[in-house]
């Protein structure tokens, strides 16, 4: 197929997908659960203010919000789901209240008595209660009395009651998480209305609206019909793309390597221009994160045994799970980012020749600026946190609360801004290599698509305000973290690949171009519509969870030829003499490969479906697909990155890369036996205990701080420590080539 029937199908598949990808966002704003006025007693009394809800919403937020627990699946493993736990609690005692008011004990009775209260339960709770006319929410006298015990058992675990000391622990909260009653109020309707939208069926609907997640068959809770009948066509999709892709591969394959190799190393004559230089000081920054964020990791790992501290010392009083947590993640995402920055500003002016004026200003403006935003967010997630900010302040400059979005919006448009000034770095010094209309023009133009991709579509995230519908807002934000980094970096990172391959003269460019162009249109077919199957139990409708279930199975489809992939650069690792300069480099690509097919692949489509994601999302199945695909698959890649400018800006020298070689496979094998000795077998007993005795139970204290599952807990230490070693000896071997003792002799 020709390049350019190539690029019609890309354009057809991109505005198709993003169409439907607006229009059913508009189905979300049209059908999202009703935010009320107020939630009143049947008697006329007044439990809850709507406008407590929205300021409960930014309390939650403040406290660190998905990063203690999870507000309907979405957010962090040791707390429980709170929506799953509020909702036990209130079967169990609204049962109890249906039974006293005949003068008995619920649990003492017959099954068939049992049932008559239970009909009793599902029609309390699964019945719609709220008139659009004047915006209320209604509650038996029963309801409102349990919901007012509710709030008194969260006010003691959430403040500062000795009586719940034991529980923080478990739950890694620390004493007075939040400090004001006035907020523990207002978090308290939010908690009882987000519970409410979990329990209570749509408009003409049997289903809730959150798909009856999560599952609680007391109440009637259970996968509903469309919910199977989409999980089984996700699977038929699968084979169905799989098919399509092997014939397509099959029938239409070319060789893209190079018949006549260089003799030497093309890029070995490049000189480094000013600009290029510049891009080391962001490696050594990248550095310096990795270690920082594999300490917060530690520390994080480290509450889920002893959540009150670490080895005796009580952290928490200063660096609480939730900030360290957060860290955790933003540093990963920082330093990923800008590894991949780095290696754009290193590529244009390799590619186009020049280097345009004050270049490397830009190079140096970009870097303070990212500097700013990555101290400015951390120490404001601190601040916002330990409660020392004003809701609207906390929105502003501390903690949003939203997983992987967890930096201020000050931070975060300050942030947008500096990647605009990464893509206009980029695009003006690969100008002069567009003019040219060579055969790299293809891919250049991909190139700059995609590095104009991850500027823009990082402002989704500035698309909800401060007091914005769960729903919406989880709508944007997975526009962010699903399209940003599963999509578009995706097509980044292969374009580059290609890049650095057809300039070192291993690739037949023309050959290449139509490859990463057909690669780019598998990935966004599924990849741009696979942002539903985040938002199953959402608050969304069921279209969206077919859409989801469908095309995150698509997703799927791209990783089934990985393998070949994988050889395919292990083959060019080994293709010519003077190759070998490259080796840990290309070794880490091939490295990528194996993580996006176990990671993204294996482990991503394990928890995908419906079906399954109904009974596990939320559970230590997803930090083994978040591990092995975020670090697994785009941190690998952004060390490989790296490597090849650090290689670039070291052209005359002989590597010593034993201690390189010594971290790759540390870093790989320490992942890989952190994954299957402890989060995986976690996992899989959550999974189990979810099935059996409901969501709620999976997550709970009482499971959850077994013995058992502490001893599956601690062998994260082998992994986790053959993985820090690992990462300490990039880093040396990275310090190494500035002071010489990882370099050798002349090439």
């Amino acid at each position: 197929m020709t390049a350019k029937r190539l690029w019609m199908w890309l354009g057809a598949t991109v505005a198709a997908s993003f169409l439907v990808l607006i229009i059913f966002g508009v189905e979300i704003y049209r059908t999202a659960p009703p935010f009320p006025t107020k939630i009143v007693v049947s008697d006329g009394e007044v439990l809850y203010e709507g406008q407590d809800i929205k300021d409960g919403q930014n309390v939650w937020q403040s406290m660190g919000g998905q990063t203690v627990g999870s507000i309907w699946g979405h957010g962090a493993y040791i707390a429980p789901d709170w929506n799953a736990d509020y909702l036990h609690r209130e079967t169990e005692m609204l049962l109890d209240l249906f039974a006293q008011k005949d003068g008995k004990t619920y649990k003492d009775l017959p099954e068939d008595e049992q049932a008559k209260y239970l009909v009793q339960l599902r029609k309390e709770l699964r019945t719609n209660t709220y008139d659009a006319a004047s915006g209320v929410i209604t509650f038996s006298p029963e309801r409102a009395q349990v919901a007012r015990a509710l709030a008194d058992y969260y006010t003691k675990l959430f403040m500062e009651d000795p009586s719940m000391d034991h529980v923080r622990k478990s739950y890694a909260i620390p004493k007075g998480a939040i400090k004001d009653p006035a907020r523990m109020a207002q978090m308290n309707a939010f908690f009882t209305w987000t519970t409410w939208v979990c329990s209570t069926n749509r408009p003409g609907s049997d289903v809730t609206y959150t798909n009856n997640w999560p599952y609680e068959p007391v109440i009637g809770n259970k996968p509903s019909t469309s919910l199977q009948m989409w999980s089984g066509f996700s699977v038929l999709m699968l084979l169905f793309g799989v098919g399509l892709l092997v014939y397509y591969h099959a029938s239409n394959k070319e060789k893209e390597e190079n018949d006549r190799l260089p003799a030497s190393d093309p890029m070995r004559g490049l000189k480094p221009t000013p600009s290029m230089r510049a891009t080391l000081k962001y490696i050594w920054i990248v550095s310096l994160l990795i270690l920082v964020q594999m300490v917060a990791g530690v520390i994080t790992a480290h509450y889920g045994v002893e959540g009150g501290g670490f080895f005796g010392l009580p952290l928490d009083l200063i660096l609480p799970q939730a900030i360290s947590r957060s860290w955790h993640v933003q540093l990963a995402i920082f330093w990923i980012a800008t590894s991949w920055l780095a290696t754009g500003l290193y590529i244009a002016p390799a590619v186009s020749g020049q280097e345009p004026k004050y270049q490397r200003l830009g190079v140096n403006v970009l870097f303070i600026a990212l500097l700013i935003v990555v101290l400015g967010s951390l120490a404001g997630q601190w601040f916002g946190v330990m409660q020392k900010l004003g809701l609207v302040e906390n929105f502003y400059f501390g903690h949003q609360g939203y997983e992987y979005l967890e930096l201020g919006r000050f931070w975060q448009a300050l942030l947008l801004v500096g990647l605009f000034l990464w893509l206009f770095l980029m695009v003006r010094a690969l100008l002069p290599a567009l003019r040219r209309r060579d055969e790299s023009r293809h891919l250049l133009v991909l190139f700059v698509l995609a590095s104009i991709a991850i500027a823009g579509f990082y402002g989704a995230g500035l698309m909800y305000g401060r007091q914005t519908h769960m729903a919406i807002a989880e709508y944007w934000r997975w526009w962010v973290v699903h399209l940003w980094v599963e999509g578009f970096f995706e097509v980044f990172a292969t374009v580059v690949a290609a890049f650095l391959f057809s300039r070192m003269g291993l690739l037949r460019l023309k050959v290449a171009s139509v490859s990463v162009l057909f690669s780019t249109i598998i990935f966004l077919a599924g990849g741009i519509l696979g942002t539903f199957h985040h938002l199953y139990f959402s608050a969304t409708p069921t279209a969206v969870l077919a859409l989801g279930a469908t095309f995150s199975a698509l997703e799927i489809v791209p990783l089934v030829l990985i393998g070949y992939e994988a050889y395919h650069n292990y083959s060019l690792s080994r293709s010519t003499p003077w190759i070998k300069a490259y080796k840990w480099p290309i070794y880490y690509f091939i490295a990528m490969c194996f993580w996006n097919f176990l990671g993204a692949g294996i482990f991503g489509f394990a928890i995908n479906p419906p079906i399954a994601l109904y009974y596990i999302q939320g559970l230590n199945t997803t930090a083994v697909h978040g591990h092995a695909a975020l670090f697994g698959v785009y941190g690998i890649l952004g060390i490989g990155l790296i490597l090849f400018v650090l290689r670039g800006l070291y052209p005359d020298r002989e590597w010593n890369d034993k201690l390189l070689g010594w971290s790759f496979w540390l870093i790989n094998i320490g992942l890989l036996v952190m994954l299957v000795g402890s989060l995986l077998p976690i996992g899989i007993l959550q999974a189990v205990e979810s099935i059996q005795n409901g969501y709620w139970s999976a997550r709970s204290m009482e499971f959850m701080q077994t013995d058992t599952m502490q001893a599956i807990r601690w062998l994260r230490v082998p992994g986790d420590s053959l993985l820090a070693i690992g990462e300490l000896l990039l880093v040396y071997f990275i310090i190494g080539l500035h002071t010489g003792w990882s370099l050798k002799g002349k090439r």
